[in-house]
């Protein structure tokens, strides 16, 4: 009796403590602190149980968190930051695949649940077998590993009689006295078929709002899986980041102007940007001189980073060419759209970590009005967050979405690689307007060039 009160008051404590570190991450100045109480609260659960009454194979439970504690440690100690989507992504994976693993064993088991516990139990390793299998593509497309976006012929039709087949056959082996080992690997391989199938159509420009609605099909699985097994802590974290991420998916997908259901039925490739009216005129190039004397001579420049930046790394140069214009008195600010880059939060992690102050970054609602004012929008490898036609052209696949005002600057300049569409596939209108210049290259070399010139203009 003893041991099961300190059990529950062990989990409760941490609980408490998991959910205080996840408030505070809700604040950049806060975030870390979160991470660590998180962290510990993860800790102390997995060392709280230990202590349930009747527990069985310690030994493969400590071999379990060594070897798995040790990969994770090793993994995150060499990624590099521009490789921090994908390691979400596949990290992300590991958690679903782990509640599909433990509902795989509860099925093996035969152990007989009552109905609510037998339906969680086949909705857990739905959830948790789509979150792994589509984290998986999501790695491989972040990853470069697949690089088109794949949709089958009546790609709607086969997601919804796929959908239909797995939760038939899931609920079938859940409430089945003795399922045979056939249905339940059945049952498994069409739930991994199915997050395959979702995520494969889906393009890069959707892509940070399917990672975070597979992080919170993570969540619900691991919830629904501590339910089945009476595991508190499980229940309480599962649950906790099932909600936050189905909120953050929510918010990023109204950033987007667009409903969950058409990032996932109707997503971004480059089939379903065909729409839209045809962009008239000319991109204008400038060299990396022009570009250096009208950030220097001006008085205030807004960046605006994208994944362009993210893929060449150019985080650092990015923040030594704003620290030597500041040095100049020119004012400098960054502005951040909810959905750039390929993760939530992509580029304020890599603004973070090359150690740029949290008070110079904005975003949407706080600088949009503040573009007019500016000198120069420095635009380094954002696209669709910076396309006019969001505004402007019904026919557009982005009308609607709320965009960074940087064609409202007296001068636009865009960092980027080449001449191509972006992710989306859809032409953007800024490229082509009367105030705006294209420095062509790689953000890491371009932007390199212009701090040699910005220097060469203090002398």
């Amino acid at each position: 009796m003893t041991s099961n009160w300190f059990v529950s008051m062990a989990y409760f404590i941490v609980a408490v403590v998991f959910i205080l570190g996840l408030k505070a991450m809700a604040s950049p100045v806060t975030a870390r602190k979160g991470i660590v109480w998180a962290g510990f609260a993860m800790v102390g659960a997995t060392v709280v149980t230990f202590f349930m009454p009747g527990l069985n194979n310690v030994g493969l439970m400590v071999l379990a968190i060594v070897l798995g504690g040790g990969a994770a440690w090793y993994s995150g100690k060499i990624v590099k930051m521009t490789d921090m989507p994908q390691m979400v992504a596949i990290y992300n994976g590991m958690g679903g695949g782990a509640a599909a693993g433990i509902a795989a064993i509860e099925l093996v088991r035969g152990v007989q649940h009552d109905a609510i516990t037998s339906t969680l139990l086949a909705l857990g390793a739905i959830i948790g077998a789509v979150a792994f299998s589509g984290s998986c593509v999501a790695f491989a497309k972040l990853q470069g590993l697949m690089n088109k976006a794949i949709r089958l012929p009546q790609q709607n039709n086969v997601n919804f009689f796929l959908t239909l087949l797995t939760f038939g056959v899931g609920l079938t082996v859940a409430y089945s006295d003795s399922p045979g080992g056939f249905e339940i690997f059945l049952f498994f391989v069409l739930a991994l078929a199915l997050g395959v199938v979702l995520v494969m159509p889906i393009g890069g420009a959707d892509m940070p709002v399917v990672i975070s609605l597979l992080n919170a099909f993570t969540g619900l699985a691991v919830g629904f899986k501590g339910f089945v097994i009476g595991n508190p802590a499980l229940i309480v974290a599962g649950i906790v980041v099932g909600a936050s991420g189905m909120l953050l998916t929510q918010l990023m997908a109204k950033a987007m102007n667009r409903p969950i259901k058409n990032i996932i039925f109707t997503p971004l490739t480059g089939a379903a940007a065909e729409g839209g009216e045809a962009v008239e005129g000319t991109m204008r190039e400038l060299s990396s001189m022009d570009a250096a004397a009208l950030m220097r001579y001006g008085q205030k420049v807004i960046i605006v980073p994208g994944y362009g930046m993210a893929v060449a790394g150019a985080q650092h140069k990015v923040w030594e060419m704003a620290q030597l214009l500041e040095e100049g008195g020119v004012e400098v600010v960054f502005a951040i759209h909810p959905v750039a880059g390929r993760m939530p939060g992509h580029m304020n992690v890599l603004l973070a970590e090359a150690g740029v102050p949290y008070d110079k970054i904005f975003d949407l609602d706080e600088i949009n009005a503040d573009f007019a004012q500016a000198d120069v929008a420095l635009v380094i490898g954002a696209n669709d967050v910076v396309n006019p036609v969001a505004r402007t052209d019904k026919s557009s696949p982005i009308y609607g979405m709320p965009i960074l005002n940087a064609d409202m600057a007296q001068n636009v300049i865009v960092v980027k690689r080449g001449k191509g569409a972006g992710y989306s596939g859809i032409e953007n209108a800024l490229f082509y307007k009367d105030n705006c210049r294209m420095l062509y290259g790689s953000a890491q070399e371009a932007i390199g060039e212009v701090i040699q010139h910005v220097k060469a203009l203090e002398v």
